[in-house]
């Protein structure tokens, strides 16, 4: 795909354009982003989800039994839902990309960005009135309107200090101004493109309505300063430490001097800048899943050439849904593909193929390492094999 190449997904504007005048800076409306598009699940099947063991969901109620914007965490069960008003409250399920393949597949639609930064599709279901009020995220967002319709209304940019409504488990803003033109009614293959910091609200106007969220990974300076630390730890020798053997005379025994702090300055600095550990540490952190549960490895091991044989024999393999994937190519055909957040030196063009979209079929077995690389894979569980019809019925 050419980045100049208009997308019916960008409003019919090219990658390039849209990265310049929109990707984190403005917000975009497209209107049928996706052209007659059809919610792959239902209401009742994302409730279904909301009710099962190990998926992330949470039910906030702008007037619930125990106080105003009640949020409650899954699982749920059937009561749950049942004794819940007819209106005013949102039931919102997150990573149902794990879990539902119609609904991984979409994200294919988005690799027009760096596929480390995608992170889930959470889905929101509400009746008339459900919303969770006006609120600020910290990362990109495309809000895709999947069925019914949402009113959205926008309120620009919004400072780390602004006040938020105490005393609710929501970081409700205190104050919400709809800025200017910034106010619309989504209908179905709608979607609404959002930086971080802008200030936003959006409340169900119908019966069935559905609003996926297409959310990317953005770590914080203080997560990444935090983790980039405790990686180098892990190898730093005990032996590199403070040193001073310029230390001159002291004239004050309790002071810190400048020469100490150059000294601890120097140290740090020159232990952080290292591009390599900081390649094989953002790399790791990229890729990590989002639950600790994931991949599940396979059951019975992995044989290489069982492998082979199947996928001569016509078979794929397929990158498990949730499952992520970088490489950094480090020249003279050597890469490191990073997958669920472990690290694997390799050949380049396989470490590219892995991670990108191409199917990964016989056509891969000749690219060096591929056989035995791919049967790693298949059994931690970042890579399986199609679902029979039969199997896909089942889940």
């Amino acid at each position: 795909m050419s980045p100049d190449s208009p997308l019916t997904l960008l409003g019919g504007r090219s990658v390039r354009d849209f990265l310049r005048e929109y990707w984190q800076k403005k917000p975009l409306l497209i209107r049928g982003a996706f052209p007659d598009f059809v919610s792959p699940l239902s209401p009742e099947e994302l409730a279904g989800l909301a009710c099962e063991e190990g998926v992330e969901s949470r039910l906030v109620e702008e007037h619930g039994p125990d106080g105003p914007w009640q949020v409650s965490h899954g699982p749920f069960d059937e009561a749950t839902f049942s004794r819940l008003p007819a209106r005013d409250w949102t039931l919102l399920v997150q990573a149902v990309d794990h879990y539902v393949p119609e609904v991984d597949a979409l994200l294919e639609h988005f690799h027009f960005l760096p596929r480390w930064r995608l992170d889930d599709i959470m889905i929101s279901y509400a009746p008339p009135g459900g919303s969770v009020g006006p609120h600020v995220d910290q990362y990109d967002v495309f809000l895709l309107q999947a069925s019914g319709t949402r009113h959205w209304q926008l309120g620009g940019l919004v400072a780390d200090e602004a006040p938020i409504v105490q005393g609710i488990d929501l970081k409700i803003l205190e104050h919400f101004t709809v800025q200017p033109g910034q106010d619309w009614h989504l209908e179905p293959g709608d979607m609404l493109y959002l930086p971080p910091g802008v200030a936003h609200h959006g409340v169900s106007e119908s019966e069935d309505c559905l609003t996926f969220s297409v959310g990317f990974r953005a770590l914080s300076a203080d997560e990444s300063i935090t983790s980039f630390a405790d990686y180098l730890g892990e190898q730093l020798p005990d032996s590199l430490r403070y040193a001073d053997p310029d230390l001159e005379p002291a004239t004050q025994p309790g002071e810190i001097d400048d020469a100490a702090l150059a000294r601890m300055r120097r140290l740090i600095l020159e232990t952080l800048d290292d591009p390599s550990q900081l390649t094989q540490w953002f790399g790791r952190a990229m890729t990590q899943p989002k639950y600790p549960d994931h991949p599940v490895p396979a059951e019975e091991t992995t044989d290489v050439d069982a492998l082979v044989a199947a996928l001569q024999a016509g078979e794929t393999l397929e990158r498990t849904p949730g499952s992520r994937f970088a490489h950094r190519d480090h020249g003279e055909s050597r890469a490191t593909l990073f997958v669920d957040g472990d690290a694997h030196d390799c050949d380049s063009t396989l470490a590219a193929r892995i991670a990108g979209d191409e199917p990964l079929d016989a056509d891969t077995l000749p690219l060096p390492g591929a056989p035995a690389l791919l049967a790693e894979l298949l059994q931690r569980g970042s890579l399986g094999w199609p679902l029979a019809p039969d199997d896909e019925d089942d889940t």
